[in-house]
């Protein structure tokens, strides 16, 4: 029997961050195994980060003139499947191993960067047309992330670091897959405006430096993290762990009390509990590596990651459906992809001079994203309908 939408994107979520959930945690590793210095660790990643900032909209804004998000999402997620193994051939000792790096990071960058904006994109309108819940299918990515970071920490245990690359590619290939099974909906080509359209809504205009603060304030945490952790004694499983643990909560937020939390609070409102859940979260993480600290804190990724991820979904699922993907990875690259491109490359420096210690500039991104939340949330309350 042919599956209905909502478990199609389900699987098309799982997929892809089942992807996210090997390389975020462990691609610093694979680098660092490389020969890389901290340093260049995070020009690696920023580097990649910046061409995610061009590629993504031009990409969105491509899919909304055409009107075939599916097909373009196909092609990305394929093209990463080939493009992500190049981390495990490339030799990255000495200067001209270090380009290299540089070079695939760029080429992975700029393939992958719209499979998951693209995805939104689709599963957002798919869900204002079908009437299911946009956050019961998302939560199939949190589920899969947690269980692909579990297996890529055991895997580096017992492996070592470069079995993620092997098991990313093979994701973006299932990612492939259950792009193609999605459902045909009816074209949205045709936007018009160009990227001028959604800066017209000034919700839009607020959630970028929003998003920016609060989503950036994790630089430090993808990028170091498991450097850090690592350092004060944690096992690669103890960190594998560490990561799915605070994603449990956000399968939970997804799938139940999301959306009356969203009902009752408004995007403005989960903005400013995910800035007062950052500010604590990288206060204690700044302050001590105790593991019964880092358990009970890494709970908090639920709202720093989760309720500003519904925010934004919410804000950009108002928007006219000829906008959707170019609203979609404008959000991903300026929203979000410029802050964590210029961050992690100052986490590196950071990260250096001061060790976990860092993380409480992260916290004080997210004490700036508290008046911008208030901001919002005003913005929202008078914008009619």
């Amino acid at each position: 029997m042919a599956l209905s939408a909502p478990p199609r994107f389900a699987l098309l979520y799982a997929a892809q961050f089942a992807t996210v959930g090997v390389l975020q945690p462990f691609l610093p590793a694979v680098l660092a195994g490389h020969g890389l210095t901290p340093g260049q660790i995070a020009a690696v990643l920023a580097l990649a980060s910046a061409v995610r900032l061009l590629a993504a909209p031009a990409v969105g804004r491509g899919a909304d003139g055409i009107g075939d998000a599916r097909s373009i999402l196909v092609l990305a997620a394929g093209l990463a499947a080939c493009m992500v193994t190049g981390f495990a051939w490339v030799p990255g000792i000495g200067a001209p191993g270090f380009g290299a790096l540089v070079a695939v990071a760029m080429l992975h960058a700029l393939v992958s960067a719209p499979v998951v904006p693209l995805s939104d994109a689709l599963c957002l309108g798919a869900a204002r047309r079908l009437g299911f819940d946009y956050g019961r299918a998302r939560s199939a990515g949190s589920a899969s992330y947690i269980a692909a970071a579990v297996l890529a920490g055991f895997a580096v245990q017992a492996v070592g670091a470069v079995a993620v690359i092997w098991i990313a590619s093979l994701c973006y290939l299932l990612t492939v897959l259950a792009a193609r099974g999605l459902p045909r909906l009816e074209a949205t080509g045709g936007g018009r405006g160009g990227f001028r359209a959604p800066f017209r809504e000034p919700a839009f205009r607020w959630l970028l430096p929003l998003s920016a603060l609060i989503q950036g304030s994790h630089a430090l945490y993808y990028g170091f993290a498991t450097l850090h952790w690592q350092a004060t004694g944690l096992s690669s499983g103890v960190i594998g762990l560490l990561w799915a643990e605070g994603v449990v909560v956000e399968v939970l937020l997804f799938l139940s009390w999301g959306k009356p939390l969203m009902e009752r609070l408004g995007p403005g409102g989960m903005a400013l509990l995910a800035a007062s859940a950052g500010l604590l979260r990288w206060s204690v993480t700044a302050s001590t590596s105790w593991l019964p600290a880092l358990i009970a804190v890494q709970l908090l990724h639920a709202l720093t990651f989760g309720a500003m991820h519904l925010a934004a979904m919410r804000v950009l699922g108002g928007l006219p459906p000829g906008q959707a993907a170019t609203a979609q990875t404008l959000h991903a690259s300026l929203g979000t992809g410029l802050a964590m491109g210029v961050l992690t490359y100052l986490c590196g420096p950071l990260y250096a001079s001061f060790g976990g210690a860092g993380f409480w500039a992260m916290a004080g991104l997210c004490a700036l994203a508290l008046p911008l939340a208030m901001q919002l949330r005003a913005v929202l309350r008078r914008r009619p309908g």
